[in-house]
């Protein structure tokens, strides 16, 4: 078998065929590009001379280096043009026929010992060998896109691979600057695996009308980092090739997660495929735009809900470290807060831990020590509830317990004004549930903050059956006070971000104990391949795995399916006390502070 890669051909010009192209020739790789289209060659060919073009107007690459890797690069039509290659990567159309066509017309062509790779993300890596009369040299090699930019490369065996076909791929894969993950084979992998199922969540938040494109986009961005929302991410992946995949999932898993959420098949039989049709989730200036543009589905500029209540005066609840942030943004915007805690020392000692976070902005010349001494003299120290008796808005930020939380509102309802909002900062329990602890559910609301709340700038602002009209555009108009980005939803556990995030989080851990990847392998495949900031391991970590395990058991019980119980290994986690970084262990070990 052939390792020393030097010649290879890509079958299929499209995105991926040639931005691999591109990564190919610029590492010195004599590539010859083949696709049936003439259109498809001529463009590779321009995109590749204004992909190096810009190369060479921001510093990356000499003049000298482009020329070079144009002159490397060769298109044809016939596929016989790839007798000469060592490797052969095909990234045709996602279908079994098509893919396996090209694999029966290589076996004539290529030498035996050539290798045969497959781009492929959701189809059996091992049923395309099986068409090969060479099946051990055929592998998948999944670039993600666009692939110039992107670090990952899944190595994927069957069962039929030979160990130097994949040792050769990976060693190229590492010569192209990039990172190898080796996986086996299933659909989706390891990352799309894990991000598509994401995907189709999102898109079934967004069929049941529960939020809107741009929240669901928002607070996905805002409220986890993530440099696309889930909509748009479709949209730009194209909505049939999303369609595709999912259903190649869950033929393998039928996990309810992967079914293909109808909205996927709905938009790609009208032809509404994403940006490259010029419209999917979103409507963009033409065919493969990226400027999104107004349609009939564009939120006006106001999203309020008429007029709302009068707010000078917030009253915060809490002595942990979500209620000392939530007073700090409060009291920065100008509001005059109390900050109440059970009792006076707990709450000098959170109001203390204001103090030095405003120090600390000081310190690193983002508040002014005038600003910082303001702020802090708009915050009381209270250690009653009854010190809310003329604050216009109370946020509770106490224990997640059902009771805890019932048993404040009774309190707040009997302290507060009336005509004062009452929020409530769960991230999972039923707000509705807690508004009936009062006599004004009416006045009752979801404001879930994140941490940090100073910070993080996405808020949930939960609306439950009873919540009134002029309270939740209260609660919009004071998010634009603070600067924070409100995103709408209904009072359904999870709300946009936990009911996303959580199953994607469990899913992964599910890919552990199935042993199809290590740790390592999970969380490097998600932020090198999805953009992730973290890994999921690492965010489990940080996030505690007692508090995931309540947020999965939540979901679970609210929405019955089968996918959403908590993976066991987390159960198992969090009964031995591993409970991520605060313990100095979890699905990680940590040093001791």
């Amino acid at each position: 078998m052939d390792t020393s890669l030097s010649t290879i051909a890509v079958v299929g010009l499209g995105t991926m065929g040639t931005g691999i192209a591109e990564v190919l020739a610029l590492a010195g790789r004599e590539v010859i590009g083949i696709d049936i289209s003439e259109a498809a060659a001529l463009g590779a060919v321009a995109s590749l001379e204004a992909s190096t073009a810009r190369a060479v107007g921001r510093g990356r690459i000499t003049e000298r280096e482009r020329t070079d890797a144009l002159a490397r690069f060769r298109t044809s039509d016939d596929l016989r043009t790839a007798a000469d290659a060592e490797l052969v990567i095909e990234v045709v159309p996602e279908t079994y026929e098509i893919k396996q066509q090209v694999f029966r017309e290589l076996d004539a062509i290529v030498s035996p010992t050539a290798i045969l790779a497959t781009g492929t993300n959701a189809l059996s890596v091992t049923r395309l060998a099986a068409e090969s009369q060479h099946p051990e040299r055929v592998l998948g090699l999944h670039f993600f896109n666009p692939a110039p930019a992107m670090k990952l490369v899944e190595v994927v065996s069957s069962v039929l691979t030979a160990p130097p076909a994949v040792e050769a791929v990976t060693a190229l894969a590492r010569e192209l600057g990039k990172e190898p993950v080796a996986v086996g084979d299933r659909p989706g992998f390891v990352a799309d695996g894990l991000l598509f199922g994401y995907l189709n969540q999102a898109a079934a938040m967004y069929e049941a009308n529960y939020a809107s494109r741009e929240d669901i986009d928002a607070a996905m961005k805002l409220g986890c980092g993530l440099p696309m929302g889930p909509l748009a991410l479709l949209d730009l992946i194209g909505i049939d090739t999303a369609r595709t995949v999912l259903e190649a999932m869950y033929a393998e898993s039928h996990d309810r997660l992967h079914a293909p959420a109808p909205v996927l098949g709905q938009l790609s039989s009208a032809g509404l495929t994403g940006r490259k049709a010029g419209r999917g989730f979103y409507t963009y200036d033409a065919p493969g735009g990226q400027a999104v543009v107004p349609d009939a589905l564009t939120p006006a500029a106001d999203t309020g809900s008429g007029a709302g209540r009068e707010v000078a005066s917030v009253g915060v609840a809490g002595s942990g470290t979500m209620a000392s942030g939530i007073a700090e943004v409060f009291a920065k915007a100008g509001y005059d807060v109390v900050l109440a805690a059970r009792s006076q020392e707990k709450a000098d000692v959170a109001k203390g831990r204001i103090a030095k976070s405003l120090e600390r902005s000081v310190t690193k010349g983002r508040l002014t020590a005038e600003a910082r001494d303001e702020t802090l003299a708009r915050i009381t120290a209270a250690g009653s509830l009854d010190a809310f008796a003329e604050v216009d808005l109370a946020v509770e930020a106490v224990a997640e317990d059902l009771e805890i939380k019932r048993q404040l509102f009774a309190a707040l309802d009997k302290v507060c004004r009336p005509g004062a909002v009452l929020a409530t900062t769960t991230s999972s329990l039923p707000v509705v549930a807690i508004a009936r602890a009062t006599a004004r559910p009416e006045d009752v609301i979801g404001m879930h903050f994140f941490n940090p709340a100073p910070a993080m700038k996405l808020v949930e602002v939960v609306r439950t059956v009873l919540t009134a009209d002029d309270a939740h555009a209260t609660v919009r108009a004071v998010c634009a006070r603070i600067r924070k980005h409100p995103v709408d939803c209904g009072d359904r556990a999870g709300f946009i971000v936990n009911a996303l995030l959580f199953p994607y989080l469990n899913n992964a851990i599910k890919m552990v104990e199935e042993h199809y990847a290590s740790l390592d392998d999970i969380d490097a495949a998600m932020k090198l391949g999805g953009g992730y900031p973290m890994g999921p391991f690492e965010l489990l970590d940080v996030v505690g795995l007692d508090v995931s395990l309540a947020i999965e058991k939540v979901l679970h019980q609210e929405f019955r399916d089968p996918g959403l119980a908590p993976a066991p290994l987390l159960e198992h986690l969090v009964a031995a006390g591993c409970l991520g970084r605060k313990t100095g262990r979890g699905f990680r070990e940590y040093a001791r502070r």
